[in-house]
């Protein structure tokens, strides 16, 4: 009975949990799906890769259907003795995006106990933190990575927490498993934010101990925390090396060119250029969003509805009323500093005003890690609007440069700022009523007076949007002024509508204070004043009416009367769609294209573009096998057309051109007879032949194709240079003549190059990455120690246990 009385709370809290993520993403239990854009990205790229899978039933880690060739390792690739990442599926049992959701609430509510927060109040603490707008919205558009990788924030820090608490085994265990389902989540930039907070975490606790000269203390909890990290790590291997050693191939690796694509020098020293990762920076005013949602016009497609002065004018403007009123349901209201805004970055103003509160009462001290850790994360979130700081890390702080998008880093702030909230709210009931009293009056105070200062301010503001020049160019002034108008109400409404959960959440306190409602009465009423102000913000963004059919989720792209001309042809060949220039998926679900959509591109392939192919220089598109480009007329209607020069499959060259750069070999490509010249840097490859006599007979024929394997037919009365129109990686690519393994080189900037003896040979490429197998061997030992660890745990504990009985 001790055991029930003692787990059933929690049973009911993770009952609660399921029921309101299923309930939130209730088109799930109809069989619906919701239609996230990045992931319809992501199924056209990996489209080549999940068939292979389905039909071969083995792991290409290679497809050809994006940006010519690339590694699958950030593709969702599956490794052998991934046994963390089975922990993870059991635990993401909902229906997507339900499953996500549950993961918040559940690590929230982990890192609540370790808190020593009643269940009920870490209840709601876990909802007003999954239910905090960001984190709704990133499920809305498909940063499932992201999502996955923020669920497992909290517990991490729970770990860390237990730990310094000289909790050791505990401790250790939970941010052993944590760390390495964090790990798995892979996100590195969600994970690297997380390392900034730890490291703040870490120095509080360091200087606690020091104070307290707990030295031996100290060493345990970093030899505890060492060996949770380096199994958490090792659980993780394979992913890690093979993203590692991907790494400096993408777009996040530096750029070997000197100059840009203009002619200018490059003088960017970063992996990602300054203005690409501060390009997402948060505006320091537009901070206040956090308290009112649509202080700054919410998103880049808000519904103002027919109360608006843009319906007004519409109607004025003789539209009739319903296409007015479709016009006013997605209105660019939104007037802040970023280029594209999906939803303000709301935490919740009853959370506001809660974790001001925490900072007036709560006596742990522990309150000023998460106050630093929200401070940090905002300032650092204002990015080129705060250059200060931002060029320091950018510049001195390893790794922040690979990272864009420097907004995001508000996570940190969204997951501090509601453990402060339920910190006050608990503090609160363990004062008397005098202290009650004083904490109620100056945080009211503090948060009104932060609503009526933004009051007298509208003045100001300006309202106007980066967009706005072109809005008026397009539909006149008094478009422009109808929209001001609306983000001026927006601003006025919003702030309105904070200053009412204030006021209720006051009331509620002091009724409570009064006797009026009983402790556990009055907590309800606040945490269902806290999670409804999210939840209608939220509802703005996300809901019912983004789900779909599961089909069109799992077959999101239909073909187009080109693709169906195009896969007449059977052959082994490339499309280019001009559209999408180079970041859309949508050609790679069909064909193997030379465009696709990551954040981790390769960094040559994009290159070729922008300095080539962008330039109209057919003759790359020759190289890479480009047959067909997709391209679109006045009207908008696409259509193909056959490149009859494309230079095929592979070809023989009766010449190199030896350069010793980046630089040479980039420009070398502006004249380049790709037909007859390879380019070779022979600063990276040695070739001891640069002319070779070219048999007009000579052939090399491609007789066998999978992802990860090619088999060509050679013949040729002399010795020859091969090109062969797939990307070089030389990490996993190996090339056997007649079964004998020989070296390849690349040439041309990104292909591959063979040389080949005279006569008939058969020629494989097999891309064998040996960073697998390494990574897989230490994968398996990781979770062989991971398993002991747990069995010596819990043995120890219960010896404890009855040892203390």
């Amino acid at each position: 009975m001790k055991i029930i009385n003692r787990f059933y709370p929690h049973a009911l809290a993770i009952l609660g949990f399921v029921l309101v993520s299923t309930l939130y993403f209730y088109p799930v239990l109809q069989g619906k799906q919701i239609f996230q854009s990045d992931i319809v990205q992501y199924t056209g790229m990996a489209k080549e890769q999940n068939d292979f899978r389905g039909t071969d039933h083995v792991e290409p880690y290679w497809t050809n259907s994006a940006f010519g060739g690339m590694p699958t390792y950030q593709l969702g690739a599956k490794y052998p003795h991934d046994y963390i990442g089975a922990i993870d599926d059991a635990l993401r049992f909902l229906p997507r995006p339900a499953d996500y959701l549950f993961l918040y609430f559940l690590g929230f509510y982990g890192l609540m106990l370790v808190l020593k927060v009643d269940p009920l109040k870490a209840f709601f603490g876990a909802l007003a933190f999954g239910l905090s707008t960001y984190l709704i919205i990133i499920l809305g558009v498909g940063h499932n990575a992201k999502a996955h990788a923020i669920a497992y924030m909290p517990l991490v820090i729970a770990g860390f927490i237990l730990v310094f608490q000289k909790k050791y085994i505990l401790g250790g265990l939970i941010t052993l498993f944590a760390t390495a389902l964090e790990i798995n989540a892979n996100h590195f930039q969600m994970t690297y934010y997380l390392l900034i907070f730890l490291l703040i975490l870490s120095a509080y606790f360091i200087y606690q101990l020091v104070k307290e000269k707990e030295y031996k203390s100290m060493l345990y909890s970093f030899g505890t925390l060492a060996v949770a990290g380096i199994f958490a790590l090792g659980a993780n291997a394979t992913n890690l090396l093979a993203t590692s050693e991907y790494a400096d191939f993408s777009t996040r690796g530096k750029s070997e060119l000197s100059f840009n694509p203009d002619g200018s020098k490059n003088t960017n020293s970063s992996a990602l250029t300054h203005d690409y990762i501060t390009e997402y920076s948060y505006g320091i005013t537009e901070s206040f969003n956090l308290i009112a949602p649509r202080l700054f016009g919410g998103s880049n497609n808000e519904a103002v509805g027919k109360d608006s002065n843009m319906y007004e004018f519409m109607i004025g403007q003789g539209v009739p009323e319903d296409q007015a009123t479709d016009f006013v349901a997605g209105m660019p209201t939104y007037w802040g500093d970023q280029p594209i805004v999906a939803a303000p970055a709301y935490i919740g103003v009853v959370v506001f005003f809660l974790a001001i509160m925490a900072l007036f009462i709560d006596k742990r001290k522990i309150k000023y890690v998460f106050l630093c850790g929200s401070i940090i994360a905002l300032v650092l979130s204002w990015g080129k609007n705060f250059p200060i700081l931002t060029d320091f890390f950018i510049d001195y702080v390893p790794m922040y440069n690979k990272f864009r998008a420097v907004s995001s880093i508000q996570v940190i702030l969204e997951l501090c700022f509601p453990v402060l909230a339920i910190m006050g709210l608990q503090s609160f009931f363990q004062l008397d009523k005098k202290l009650q009293w004083k904490a109620l009056y100056e945080t009211g105070i503090l948060s009104l007076g932060i609503i009526v200062i933004l009051f007298l301010s509208k003045s100001m503001f300006s309202f106007s949007g980066g967009n706005d020049a072109y809005f008026q160019q397009t539909y006149g002034p008094d478009f422009v002024n109808a929209l001001k108008q609306d983000r001026m109400r927006l601003y006025s409404a919003d702030l309105l509508r904070s200053a009412f959960f204030i006021l209720l959440t006051t009331g509620v306190l002091w009724l409570s204070i009064k006797d009026r409602f009983a402790q556990n009465t009055a907590i309800i009423i606040v945490g269902l004043l806290m999670v409804s102000d999210l939840f209608f913000v939220d509802k703005n963004y996300v809901s019912g009416k983004d789900f779909v059919n599961g089909r069109e989720v799992e077959v999101p792209f239909q073909e187009s009367p080109s693709d169906v001309e195009i896969l007449k042809d059977t052959t082994h060949y490339r499309v280019f769609e001009v559209s999408g220039n180079l970041s859309s998926a949508r050609a790679s679900y069909f064909h193997k294209s030379i465009g696709g959509y990551s954040a981790v591109k390769p960094r040559r392939m994009q290159q070729l573009f922008d300095y080539q192919i962008a330039n109209n220089n057919m003759e790359v598109l020759n190289m890479l096998d480009v047959k067909y480009v997709i391209q679109t007329d006045k009207e908008g209607k696409e259509f193909p057309t056959s490149n009859p020069n494309a230079n095929g499959n592979a070809w023989f060259v009766s010449q190199v051109k030896l350069v010793s750069s980046a630089d040479e070999e980039m420009k070398a490509l502006d004249s380049l007879d790709s037909k007859n010249v390879a380019v070779v840097n022979s600063k990276d490859f040695e070739l001891k032949k640069t002319a070779f006599a070219k048999d007009s007979a000579a052939t090399v024929t491609l007789e066998n194709y999978k992802p990860n394997y090619l088999k060509y037919k050679s013949e040729n009365a002399n010795e020859g240079l091969a090109v062969f129109s797939e990307m070089y990686y030389g990490k996993g690519w190996n090339a056997y003549i007649d079964g004998r393994k020989s070296d390849h080189i690349r040439v041309d900037y990104v292909l591959r190059g063979l040389q080949i003896p005279a006569g008939k040979h058969s020629i494989e490429f097999k891309f064998e990455p040996q960073v697998v197998k390494t990574g897989s061997t230490i994968t398996l030992i990781s979770s062989i120690g991971i398993l002991l660890l747990l069995i010596g745990g819990i043995y120890f504990e219960r010896k404890k246990k009855a040892l203390a009985v």
